[in-house]
């Protein structure tokens, strides 16, 4: 446990700044509420009724999401061999060679398709 006490006594002190800044700015802070400052706020313009579940998103966005996700997971796979590259000499580096086309080759195929495209 004597390795812990650093790491506990910043926890504390961490918790105890953030209640003591949480209260702090209830406490002095001003207390001026009115409609303007209680309402939404959508970049300077009138905020627009929404249908009740929400307005429908297109699929852009969706496929815009998940490109993002699987390139930037592809990514991650970078770091472990990164950390390894010299213990796996040649064998890592045609693997990874490898790895990065299929990656560049997805993106590519992406791109050419117009996935990229935000219209």
């Amino acid at each position: 446990m004597h390795p812990y006490v650093p790491i506990l006594i910043l926890g504390i002190l961490a918790t105890i700044f953030v209640a003591g800044t949480l209260v702090t700015s209830a406490v002095v802070g001003p207390k001026r509420y009115n409609r303007a400052k209680l309402d939404s706020y959508e970049c300077g313009i009138e905020p627009t009724p929404q249908p009740v579940g929400g307005g429908r998103f297109p699929v852009k966005y969706y496929i815009t999401a998940m490109l993002f996700i699987i390139f930037d997971i592809e990514i991650i796979f970078l770091y472990p061999w990164a950390v390894a590259f010299d213990s796996m000499a040649l064998f890592g580096l045609v693997e990874m060679v490898l790895f990065i086309a299929t990656v560049f080759i997805a993106y590519a195929y992406v791109w050419r398709r117009g996935g990229l495209e935000w219209d």
